[in-house]
């Protein structure tokens, strides 16, 4: 696997409505620790969409990683200007992000149309992709569900990772042990 995309919920689908709620380092630690394992078996490139959430987090996992591993990050938004509506403190950040990524083109010139540009941003990132790491609980799919159904109809073979719920709570278990206090 080449090409990975990376996608999953906004943050309101997961009741974090700050950037400094702690659960967003337990999800970019599940995000890095996947993706360190990709990168070590020839994952060369990274493929979001730029929504807030989940995507902007692997973002930011990703450019950490380029410190030390060869890897390339693609922001591919399903139009210009999605980030319109977002909180200035967001909007600097995906400002940041698209210009240090390796590679950033809207799919579809000018501003939102309709739906079909998330159909189809959906479609191109599962086509131009190898395989797609989610963060997912299947009980409650949110918006990613979209993403979701399109992979899973995809005509090639089509790998879909997940991160669960039952993953991150592997995570906190980890991050918890790492700690010296935790010992004593």
């Amino acid at each position: 696997m080449k090409v990975l995309t990376v996608t999953g919920y906004k943050p309101t689908e997961i009741g974090i409505f700050k950037e400094n709620d702690p659960k967003i380092a337990i999800i970019k630690a599940a995000i890095e620790k996947r993706l360190i394992g990709f990168i070590e078996e020839g994952l060369e490139w990274i493929l979001i969409s730029g929504q807030k959430g989940v995507e902007l987090w692997a973002a930011e996992v990703a450019l950490e990683l380029k410190e030390e591993y060869d890897i390339q990050i693609g922001i591919i938004p399903p139009f210009e200007k999605q980030e319109e509506r977002w909180s200035e403190d967001l909007k600097l950040k995906y400002e940041e992000l698209t210009m240090v990524a390796d590679f950033y083109q809207p799919l579809y010139n000018g501003e939102y149309k309709g739906p079909y540009q998330f159909r189809a941003k959906n479609k191109w990132l599962v086509e131009k992709s190898d395989a797609c790491l989610l963060l997912l609980d299947d009980e409650y799919p949110g918006s990613i569900r979209f993403f979701y159904e399109e992979a899973k109809q995809a005509t090639k073979d089509y790998p879909v990772y997940l991160i669960t719920p039952a993953d991150l709570d592997d995570i906190v278990e980890e991050m918890r042990m790492a700690d010296p206090d935790y010992w004593n």
